[in-house]
């Protein structure tokens, strides 16, 4: 195997390709993204059209010229330093040869994929007064034409032409000062931009909105809590649906022929105190099923009722048409935070299969509706109450990958615990509302943590990769029966999709906590992974 180090001397040879402008400051040329192009988005796997690939979200590309024969001849062939220092978690969108990255906090830049020239950047003003939970971070872009879409900390959205990097229309979503922000990718339907919203430990009231792409006007905003008009408000006590979270704050996914959006919904409010909101608390921690052009929810599942543990379902919904009990099914692939992987049919939201992933001690299992059958005395205490999975989860929201080659789908498992704490807690706006707070157990260094392969029509584990000391990033499968992923230690890896075998790594030197992708110019196979502020790309000699 070749292993390698990127050490700063190296990255210095890159200087170059780290920001600077190609000859002649030449504006990047690409073909316009039209709708077909991102229907038909697997068909071109030379790009990377949008945050999950392509709108089944499987994270697999169909390029094989770096194989599990050959993977460990890969070389850095540009790296792209980020101005700010910060954590990166842009997973970067290719078009064409152009490559398009997110910047912490809500920045994007244009470069030459080839080279990592750059062509222009866009910076995004932010207030000074911003609330945030967890970082100040952007994961990605959409693109539809000629125009790409950001979400900003501040709760915008943010229209730019990809071609100058001007503004072309800004948004305000929501109020920031209340909570809210914004740090996912949008997803396209149609020509309409759908966008989520974070903010869920600031009792923020969770909703899913629609943009026309061209004006920037509302088309729809779906709210993941009824109103007090709707029968599911009285799965919350009281008013507590007014300050229950919810959130939406991580990509969805899209089925053109059923037209339905598949989106994920964060922890209800407050976090650890349940009984100051009494209820399933509905739609919290659950995945939503909308009609593409209104909003109107189709179906809904709910993993995690009634969460106390800060379990957020806003893992990555993968869709995958698979075999079962000898029945082809439309199926919708999902291992959850609550540390259960489960197979729903995507049309109906009917619940075909569900079975523990990670370590959990929490529930005896599933009913035959999915439901968790809870372990009595797992809710927090004043003294604290330890159970698994930890408030990290059996996952968290780093993307996963499905291989219809190997037919596994791959997750970034974690075995741990925390202890659970439950105290009174005051709505103010703008303000934490978490009603308690988790505590570590032990160093989360001590707990197990894998790459694991699961077959979605058994949820068996056909494999596992153990990662020391732990991950935090995203996981990208490949028609090589190549796996990529990455470390909190700065390792970028290699592994055999059918094995878990290792094939390859390289040191890069600062956390990874971002997704891989892989494309294509001029015939060539590239690999992008983003570790610490600096874009990392490789390809073969």
């Amino acid at each position: 195997m070749k292993r390698i180090v990127l050490a700063a001397a190296l990255v210095a040879v890159a200087a170059p390709a780290t920001g600077q402008e190609p000859a002649g400051g030449s504006a990047p040329s690409f073909s316009p993204v039209t709708w077909e192009r991102l229907v038909n988005a697997a068909d071109e796997p030379h790009n990377w059209l949008m945050y999950s690939g392509a709108f089944d979200s499987k994270r697999f590309s169909r390029l094989d010229q770096i194989h599990a024969g050959n993977v460990g001849n890969l070389e850095l062939k540009w790296a792209y330093q980020i101005p700010i220092i910060d954590r990166a978690e842009t997973t970067p969108l290719v078009v064409d040869g152009v490559m398009f990255i997110t910047e912490a906090p809500s920045n994007v830049v244009a470069v030459d994929a080839a080279t990592g020239g750059r062509y222009w950047r866009y910076d995004h003003e932010l207030p000074d007064d911003l609330r945030l939970c967890c970082g100040r971070n952007n994961r990605g872009v959409a693109i539809l034409g000629q125009t790409l879409f950001m979400s900003t900390l501040d709760a915008h959205l943010v229209a730019i032409d990809a071609v100058s990097g001007n503004l072309v229309w800004d948004a305000e979503v929501a109020d920031y000062r209340a909570g809210y922000s914004k740090t996912a990718a949008p997803l396209i339907v149609k020509d309409k931009v759908v966008t989520g919203i974070a903010g869920g430990e600031f009792g923020i009231r969770g909703f899913l909105d629609s943009y026309d792409a061209e004006s920037g006007a509302r088309e729809w905003r779906t709210y993941t809590i009824p109103g007090p008009d709707h029968p599911h408000n009285q799965t919350w006590a009281g008013d507590s649906w007014r300050t229950g979270g919810s959130p939406t704050w991580i990509t969805g996914s899209y089925d053109p022929e059923l037209n339905l959006v598949y989106w994920g919904t964060g922890n209800p409010g407050p976090d650890y105190n349940g009984a100051m909101r009494l209820g399933d608390n509905l739609y919290s921690d659950s995945v939503l099923a909308l009609d593409g052009d209104t909003g109107e929810l189709s179906w809904y599942f709910q993993f995690t009722p009634h969460d106390v543990h800060d379990w957020d379902a806003i893992q990555i919904p993968v869709l995958a048409d698979i075999e079962m009990d000898g029945q082809p099914r439309k199926a919708l692939l999902w291992a959850n935070r609550n540390a259960f992987f489960y197979t729903l049919d995507r049309a109906t939201g009917e619940f075909l299969l569900g079975k523990p992933f990670a370590r959990q001690t929490w529930a005896e299992g599933l009913d035959e509706q999915g439901r968790p059958i809870r372990i009595p005395g797992t809710f927090p205490t004043p003294d604290g109450t330890v159970v698994s999975p930890p408030v990290l989860g059996g996952t968290n929201w780093w993307s996963p990958a499905y291989s219809p080659r190997t037919g596994l789908f791959y997750v970034s498992a974690f075995d741990g615990e925390s202890r659970f704490y439950v105290r009174d807690d005051d709505y103010r706006a703008g303000v934490r509302f978490a009603g308690g707070a988790p505590a570590a157990v032990e160093a989360i260094d001590n707990y197990v943590n894998a790459i694991r392969a699961i077959d979605p029509t058994t949820g068996e584990r056909r494999w596992e990769f153990r990662i020391t000391p732990h991950s935090r990033a995203g996981i990208l499968a490949t028609a090589g029966d190549v796996v990529f992923s990455g470390s909190i230690d700065g390792y970028f890896y290699a592994l055999d999709a059918e094995t878990g075998a290792e094939l390859w790594h390289v040191q890069l030197g600062a956390l990874v906590q971002a997704a891989p992708i892989t494309y294509a110019v001029d015939g060539r196979q590239y690999v992008t992974i983003a570790a610490g502020n600096v874009v990392y790309t490789f390809g073969l000699d």
